[in-house]
């Protein structure tokens, strides 16, 4: 009932994030439904249905990703003082942020089911009552089971993903006497100002925004105050601050890379014809796929990495202070910006390739390919999105500094285009290099 009313009382741009979990939610499950109607009207063609059931694995995950990206993002579930006097507790939060990602998956659901059976013809009064009832076996009974079970993938994989990624973390260790990460809800604990700041930062304010506390009063004879000692003691801003991490999941990703590049011109060699795939992708071997799954996976991989690279690289070369700053945040939030542009620059390389796949005389894509490509793609981008969003939060305590300090909004917002632009100049080349590479077995 609680997450019930969190979900209900949320801001409209909360409620937002919401009902795009609940429309990716709705089309995979319609993809799934539709999976399972074929299945049904074509008995015969078992490994075709099956075929059709293992595509939808990808709007899944599409699907879950962009779920667990909006629960990181909801404001209703995250710690905060007050809260575990009253049994909230971080485990507590933890379980209302997976129910609300049951509540807003469990919901697109139900819309997949009406529209699915809308399409079926057995519900009426409608516009389009029954176009489809051919393709999805309207002669055929539903069964219940098989029904509740694909429609019920969704909502639990979410939900239990989401309180994997949320479940409460122990604190991250010190650095110098200043805590490298603050707080451990799930990544939520508000990063550490490094751009300029530290705990009580160079301009007397703490990493959340508030001032710097007033100094003790002196003893009754006039002694000078002792300087606080262990772990609360504020932090010289004259010391350096620790590098940042590097990321290291480029060697990973450019193996995967090769891997699939590899296996995709091995498999374009063969003369066999592969099994017919939804879409119209028979034109070559089913390694082929496996070759792109390869690519796709080493480019997510190599996301953070080469975010972290674009921030080196704005900082090179007797950089102004509007580098500076633009390439500091960039590698700071590599992690938390990479994953999610490497899945986009994933799924914008898989679709170049399709794309140079189907041109001339090769026959299109159907409705349901093309749905399920708007949705994998769809979701991409709102995950992006949806990051972008929780890293400018997380640098809400350094933004509000420089505001202070006489910084002008318009260095700010320039920071940012020039952020934008170098991850776009940098990724975009190598996203179309791999993409004909990746398209050039099938294309030839």
């Amino acid at each position: 009932m609680l997450a019930l009313r969190l979900v209900r009382g949320a801001h409209p741009a909360v409620q937002f994030r919401r009902l795009l979990v609940a429309a990716a939610s709705a089309g995979t499950g319609f993809l799934l439904l539709c999976a399972l109607g074929y299945a049904l009207g074509h008995p015969e063609a078992s490994t075709a249905a099956v075929l059709r059931l293992a595509w939808c694995l990808v709007p899944i995950a599409a699907t879950v990703h962009f779920a667990v990206a909006v629960a990181r993002t909801d404001p209703a579930t995250r710690p905060r003082a007050g809260l575990a006097a009253i049994g909230l507790g971080p485990g507590q939060l933890m379980v209302l942020a997976a129910v609300s990602t049951a509540v807003s998956c469990t919901l697109g659901s139900m819309v997949a089911l009406l529209f699915f059976l809308h399409l079926r013809g057995d519900l009426t009064g409608l516009p389009f009552d029954g176009d489809a009832a051919g393709f999805l076996a309207a002669n055929q009974p539903l069964p219940l089971p098989a029904t509740l079970t694909l429609l019920a993938l969704v909502p639990v994989l979410a939900s239990a993903a989401g309180a994997i990624v949320l479940r409460p973390r122990a604190q991250a260790p010190t650095a110098g006497g200043r805590p490298v990460r603050l707080g451990g809800f799930g990544g939520y604990g508000r990063s550490t100002d490094r751009i300029g700041t530290s705990t009580y930062g160079r301009f007397g304010t703490h990493a959340n925004g508030d001032t710097q506390p007033p100094p003790a009063p002196k003893g009754a004879r006039g002694t000078a105050r002792q300087a606080p000692t262990g772990p609360q003691a504020p932090h010289n801003p004259h010391t350096p601050l620790p590098p940042l991490p590097t990321p290291t999941g480029l060697p990973w990703g450019a193996a995967l890379l090769a891997a699939g590049l590899a296996v995709e011109t091995y498999a374009g060699r063969g003369t066999h014809e592969g099994p017919a795939l939804p879409g119209g992708l028979t034109a070559g071997p089913f390694a082929v796929l496996a070759g792109w799954a390869l690519t796709a996976l080493g480019l997510a991989l190599a996301g953070p990495a080469l975010t972290h690279l674009c921030g080196r690289l704005l900082q090179s070369v007797r950089p102004s202070a509007l580098r500076l700053l633009a390439g500091r945040v960039l590698m700071e939030e590599a992690t938390r910006i990479g994953r999610p542009l490497g899945v986009v620059c994933a799924v914008a390389s898989g679709t170049y390739a399709l794309a140079l796949l189907h041109t001339g005389a090769r026959p299109g894509i159907g409705p349901l390919t093309t749905l399920g490509l708007l949705l994998v793609a769809g979701c991409a981008l709102a995950t992006l999105l949806t990051a972008a969003v929780e890293a400018r939060d997380a640098r809400a305590g350094t933004t509000a500094a420089l505001l202070r300090i006489g910084a002008p909004a318009s260095t700010l917002r320039a920071a940012a285009a020039l952020r934008a632009g170098t991850l776009i100049a940098v990724l975009t080349p190598l996203t179309w290099a791999i993409a004909q590479l990746a398209a050039m077995p099938l294309v030839r």
